[in-house]
């Protein structure tokens, strides 16, 4: 390779480490937000599902692995040193390797995935009670801003046990529809029917959920060629930079 060509070879390649850096941190980050967010979907899963709280550590693992190998990059294009360019391109491999198979697997365990799923959710529905708990809480805040009720539909809150067997009509208050009544109700809890006909969203929050996933699915699938994509080129340019660097010239560590 030219000398003008190896120069181009690490500059790009710098480039990828400090996107693949950026992309870490970003993994880290939604790692820590599974853990610490108490008003979204990923909560009332997270209560029920302990496997999502490992999926949570293993995010915060894969992430911080990724901001290292970043850095390792960055320094061995920036030295050229042969070890760490054959380290990081292996890297690579084993985690592309591993997103392959990862996305294999969610395909093939979706309907696993969404019977879990509504299993969770439905448990939840049947011992509402209306108190401060976290799963009850996330759940109150999704019907809320999503303005939907219940998983399929609102015939789910029928199996709570406190709504069946009450005399007066009983709803959740966070699928009150603010729409069709002007009428103030708490953010949680249960409220009080003033007839048989319920003020509530008549859409279930499965259904909400879809439409997202559904309008999102080209960002969704264009993030992850992206990475693919970055990740491949990393690997092109780090194998090509250490087939270009001479051994007997970078077999001295730079001194400080």
């Amino acid at each position: 390779m030219g000398k003008g060509c190896i120069t181009s070879t690490k500059y790009f390649l710098f480039l990828f480490n400090i996107i693949f850096f950026i992309f870490g941190s970003t993994i880290v980050g939604f790692g820590l937000w599974i853990l610490l967010d108490n008003q979204s979907f990923i909560t009332v899963l997270q209560d029920a599902f302990i496997g999502l709280k490992v999926t949570s550590y293993i995010l915060i693992g894969v992430g911080s692995f990724s901001m290292i190998l970043g850095f390792l990059g960055c320094l061995g294009t920036i030295y050229e040193i042969r070890c760490l360019l054959g380290f990081y391109f292996t890297c690579l491999l084993l985690i592309l390797l591993a997103q392959v198979a990862a996305a294999v697997l969610i395909y093939f365990q979706r309907d696993v995935l969404r019977k879990e799923t509504t299993d969770i959710v439905s448990k939840i529905m049947a011992n509402y009670t209306g108190q401060n708990k976290t799963a009850e809480l996330a759940w109150d805040y999704i019907q809320r801003t999503m303005q939907c009720c219940g998983w399929a539909g609102p015939e789910d809150w029928t199996l709570n046990p406190v709504i069946k067997n009450n005399s007066e009509p009983l709803y959740p208050c966070s699928c009150h529809n603010t729409s069709s009544s002007s009428t103030n109700v708490p953010d949680r809890g249960l409220c009080e029917a003033t007839s048989k006909d319920l003020p509530i969203y008549g859409m279930g929050c499965l259904d909400n959920v879809e439409s997202w996933l559904f309008t999102n699915y080209g960002v969704i699938l264009g993030i992850c060629l992206g990475v693919a994509v970055i990740e491949l080129l990393g690997m092109i340019l780090s194998m090509g930079l250490c087939k270009s660097v001479h051994q007997e010239e970078y077999t001295k560590v730079p001194k400080y």
